[in-house]
């Protein structure tokens, strides 16, 4: 049962990769949403449609929560957590870091999860208690153990006058780890993370859909991931600290120190 979910979920992901692919070099159309800069486009809207009737084919009980607005309640216990274009801004200026992100999620708990980067065709998966993979090969985190040899990733939520704390804890990364990088997609920071680019990846203000796949790939893979504050992990609290695990502490350290 699980494979036929992974399939179906890959089978989606890599249909809205190649919307995503042909309308890239397009001009878009694009509008707002809340803020300046929440933007969705037209290619969102399509490859959400795309993903939403290929799930709709094969399990029409499923209930589905995607980000640009689809949602059906049901009284199965799976639902399909959906993000049609992880990246959007990227995407929108033609700077090619951007994903289709797509998770089940059964009672609660996240059992399947695909990641796939069209421009590099990448695809991460997961299943649950089956491992992580990256086109079809198994991975894992890095071996670094120490933070100051560690390439670190973040990310900054829509309402950036309310992200000034992470402005901090940017800073003391920065000071306190090799490098950090801000690239616009929390999906593929978790992949990354999961297979050894980046070693570490934290964020505040992330929705559910950020987060599903790619902290099953990031655990599945080995990684560890918790809450910002170093609590049990929940794809709805919204704040994320995930790590290759061995310089989870000492990443857990640095935000508590606050303001440099």
């Amino acid at each position: 049962m699980s494979k036929r979910l992974l399939e179906v979920a890959i089978a989606a992901a890599k249909a809205a990769g190649r919307i995503q692919l042909r309308n890239l070099s397009r001009r878009l159309r694009i509008r707002t949403k809340g803020s300046y800069t929440n933007l969705v486009t037209d290619v969102d809207l399509r490859c959400e449609q795309r993903i939403v009737a290929e799930i709709e084919t094969h399990f029409p009980g499923h209930g589905i929560h995607a980000e640009e607005g689809a949602r059906r309640d049901t009284s199965s216990p799976y639902r399909w957590i959906i993000d049609p274009l992880d990246g959007t801004t990227n995407y929108a200026h033609g700077y090619p870091v951007f994903c289709t992100s797509i998770a089940l999620e059964h009672r609660g708990e996240m059992i399947v999860g695909a990641v796939y980067d069209a421009t590099r065709r990448e695809l991460f998966t997961a299943e649950k208690g089956k491992g992580a993979r990256l086109n079809g090969k198994p991975i894992a985190p890095s071996q670094v153990s120490e933070l100051p040899g560690a390439l670190l990733a973040t990310g900054f939520p829509y309402d950036f006058p309310k992200s000034r704390e992470n402005l901090d804890h940017f800073t003391n990364f920065s000071l306190s780890a090799q490098a950090v990088r801000r690239d616009g997609s929390a999906a593929l920071n978790l992949c990354y993370t999961a297979m050894g680019r980046f070693d570490g990846f934290w964020e505040y203000g992330l929705a559910p859909w950020d987060l599903a796949a790619g902290s099953l790939i990031l655990k599945e893979a080995g990684g560890r991931i918790t809450l910002a504050s170093g609590r049990r992990f929940s794809i709805y609290r919204g704040n994320v600290l995930a790590s290759n695990g061995s310089i989870h502490g000492a990443m857990g350290q640095v935000i508590k120190t606050g303001s440099p």
